[in-house]
């Protein structure tokens, strides 16, 4: 119940802004607690168990906070309860904000202000955006709808429906971890190692269900459903990120794109294969479709999800 209210609020309200927001307080506590564990860092082992012990205390914190809150919640009253739970999983979920800030580029492409979407684009992608073009600027709008389907909207449910609100943070910190010190550069490629190894475990099996549950969304929207499961398979693995690419290809695929591709970081250029077939030019339109198949798919995981568990439920205690 929690989860699907909380959904519904996010289609509503979206992500709150300002403080206090709860991801933003795990922001918070993984800078102050990475610099107090980098005072005592003097080796390369020494960042190494900074970096465990950072993800430990970081994720803890995230899941027993919550924790207590609805334990006290519970205590007092179950509607409480569910109001604290429900709010917590508005607060996770980021479907109406994946959608808001793409079609921020898709206006600005649409009334042909390529430095207005080159702009708005710059906060949702870590690529360079400064030499791209109408195509490229769509591509990269549409590979971050398709990549944040999986971690931004399935994967949180998935762990609220297996563990409440609780898990979902827990989640929520894991994924954090890995987009602030994950990175493979001089100054986390060890303190942020563990938090980019385990930010890909616990992706691992959401990042599979949410490409499958848009290939089925592509389905219900009509789209190419036959050619999204036939790039899936070929070009799941296409990119670094063992998970990344798997709802990049599904999207790929039922959109007719190509997408993935080389690409310019701190004007350092990237290899990386490509992800689909290059069957047309890329159009504004396809941000749109592309948030047509990331609400679809988040339907489909509230539908699926909470059936399955009222039956679960059902077998186990009735």
């Amino acid at each position: 119940m929690s989860l699907i209210i909380g959904y519904i609020l996010d289609l509503i309200i979206g992500d709150p802004q300002g403080y206090p927001h709860p991801i933003r307080l795990i922001g918070k506590l993984i800078e102050n607690t990475e610099k107090l564990l980098r005072k005592g860092c003097k080796s390369k082992e020494d960042e190494i168990r900074a970096g465990v012990i950072l993800w430990l205390a970081v994720v803890s914190v995230s899941f027993i906070i919550p924790y207590l809150i609805l334990y006290a919640a519970a205590k007092i009253n179950l509607i409480l309860y569910i109001a604290a739970e429900s709010i917590m999983c508005c607060y996770i979920l980021a479907v109406k904000s994946l959608n808001d800030e793409s079609m921020k580029v898709y206006n600005a492409l649409k009334n042909n202000n390529i430095d207005e979407a080159k702009y708005y684009l710059s906060f949702i992608v870590g690529r360079d955006v400064e030499n791209l073009k109408s195509p490229g600027i769509t591509k990269a709008a549409v590979e971050t709808v398709a990549e944040n389907t999986a971690d931004g909207v399935i994967a949180p449910m998935i762990f609220i429906l297996l563990g409440g609100a609780p898990l979902g943070f827990l989640y929520k910190a894991v994924n954090t971890l890995d987009s602030m010190v994950g990175y493979k550069n001089e100054k986390y490629i060890n303190l942020g190692k563990f938090s980019a190894i385990a930010d890909d475990v616990f992706n691992f099996i959401p990042s599979r269900l949410a490409a499958l549950l848009m290939i089925a969304a592509s389905y219900i929207l009509k789209m190419d459903y036959r050619n999204a499961y036939k790039i899936y398979i070929r070009d799941r693995y296409n990119h670094k990120s063992p998970n990344s690419a798997q709802t990049e290809s599904a999207c790929a695929g039922a959109l007719n794109l190509m997408l993935g591709g080389s690409s310019y970081y701190g004007k350092i250029l990237v290899e990386k294969p490509a992800i689909g077939d290059n069957s047309r030019e890329a159009e504004a339109e396809d941000i749109k479709r592309a948030n047509k198949l990331m609400y679809m798919t988040s339907i489909l995981c509230v539908i699926l999800g909470t059936a399955l568990k009222f039956l679960l439920w059902q077998h186990v205690f009735l």
